[in-house]
């Protein structure tokens, strides 16, 4: 396939993880005429609200045309998920931005995720609780460039299913001690569940967002994180600490407060007239260079 999936993922909340896969996502379209999906598997939903508001949301929701439908498919033993209503067709209230569409979240996926252990294995044991993405949505990702993944913030199995469809991931910090703390168990746990499907999924990288660089613990934590990039994790892990995207975010009210769902005609409107849209353009277009460097 030529699509590239891409998993963000934090075990902390509140990193811009969301802020970053939809910025990004609208970037790639808008600047580099990519056609991306977005899959949003955070029952929080707010990569949902961000691309197409709270009340078309609330529609899908109430006629079960999110993505809960087909874990709770797996779980029931039904066939209510259909992948093409609830594929939600050039989202992001920008004009310019073309050709990104969406695979809605809902906050039920909070109760669902407890509750995948139970689903039947059928007849040869071939249903896996981490399978239900793959078997739902494989058919429709080659009409993609990009597929980006909004994980929740943990590495349980609605994680799972997104890095079981996954060729890479990048980890969206706060260059803080408790946002980078979990790092490590990232690399490690997705390396292991990587080896255990058989599929390689690479760690791309770093990427900091929120950068107060004129405060002390953001700017050592930016410097150690440099330091680490590519370094051995552990004398025996085999595993590297990831590298970090020379690209990042500052800590802006501008771009926070345009993750409301509101109609712009530009890019350049939605993330603000000074140049703020800059780092989302180069963060995407370091994004495909990082790509394509890890394909060859």
């Amino acid at each position: 396939m030529s699509v590239k999936v891409v998993s963000f993922i934090n075990l902390k909340g509140g990193v811009a993880k969301t802020t970053t896969t939809v910025g990004v996502s609208l970037a790639l379209s808008a600047f580099f005429h990519k056609r991306v999906l977005v899959i949003d598997l955070d029952p929080q939903t707010n990569a949902t609200a961000m691309l197409i508001g709270e009340k078309r949301w609330r529609s899908l929701y109430q006629n079960n045309y999110t993505i809960a439908a087909l874990f709770e498919d797996a779980i029931n033993v039904s066939s209510n998920f259909d992948v093409q209503k609830c594929l939600q067709k050039s989202v992001g209230a920008v004009k310019e931005v073309k050709t990104v569409d969406l695979i809605p979240s809902s906050i039920t996926l909070i109760d669902t995720q407890d509750r995948l252990i139970t689903i039947p294995a059928g007849k040869f044991k071939i249903r896996n609780p981490v399978n239900i993405l793959y078997n739902g949505v494989m058919g429709i990702l080659d009409n993609y460039d990009y597929v980006l993944i909004d994980c929740p913030p943990n590495l349980g199995y609605i994680t799972l299913n997104g890095l079981r469809i996954s060729d890479m991931y990048v980890i969206p910090t706060i260059p803080d001690i408790l946002s980078t703390l979990g790092i490590p168990q990232i690399v490690s746990r997705v390396a292991a569940f990587s080896k255990e499907i058989g599929h390689e999924i690479v760690p791309l990288g770093i990427v900091a967002t929120k950068v107060r660089s004129q405060t002390q613990i953001h700017s050592m934590t930016m410097k150690t994180m440099h330091y680490y990039a590519g370094k051995p994790m552990g004398s025996s892990s085999g595993l590297f600490y990831p590298t970090v995207f020379n690209t990042f975010f500052p800590d802006s009210a501008q771009i926070a407060a345009a993750a409301d769902f509101l109609e712009y005609n530009t890019i350049r409107q939605k993330w603000g007239s000074q140049g703020k849209h800059g780092f989302f353009e180069a963060f995407a277009k370091e994004l495909i260079d990082t790509i394509e460097v890890t394909m060859l």
